[in-house]
């Protein structure tokens, strides 16, 4: 099960931390993935962290976004700086991807949460 928290209502540069707690599996051994979506649109990959402690973002979110993750905790976290207007979405957590990480075909996903950016 994967629990998603840390959304709400903030405005143009500021920051959020998002949280994804997992349940059940060996979590220390999970690639985990954060994608994002707007009303009428795909899923839109953010980031991977991977078991092995690396990360991979999609380049329209490097150096504004960054993710970690607690092993300890079994939490995955988004940090996201400098938030837009465009940054406005519903922000889930994913876990074993099937085919490419980049492409929103995981098996298992959060409820999402959801951020909203005012200008």
């Amino acid at each position: 099960q994967l629990v998603e928290s840390g959304g709400g209502s903030v405005q143009a540069g500021d920051s959020l931390r998002l949280s994804c707690a997992v349940s059940g599996g060996s979590f220390s051994e999970l690639d985990m993935a954060w994608f994002r979506q707007t009303p009428g649109k795909e899923r839109e990959f953010v980031v991977i962290h991977t078991w092995r402690g690396r990360a991979y973002y999609a380049d329209s979110f490097k150096g504004r976004f960054t993710v970690s993750r607690d092993n300890l905790k079994n939490t995955v976290y988004l940090q996201m700086n400098r938030l837009r207007p465009e940054d406005t979405a519903a922000y889930y957590c994913a876990v074993e991807p099937v085919g490419n990480y980049d492409s929103p075909n995981y098996r298992y996903w959060g409820q999402g949460t959801q951020v909203t950016v005012s200008s």
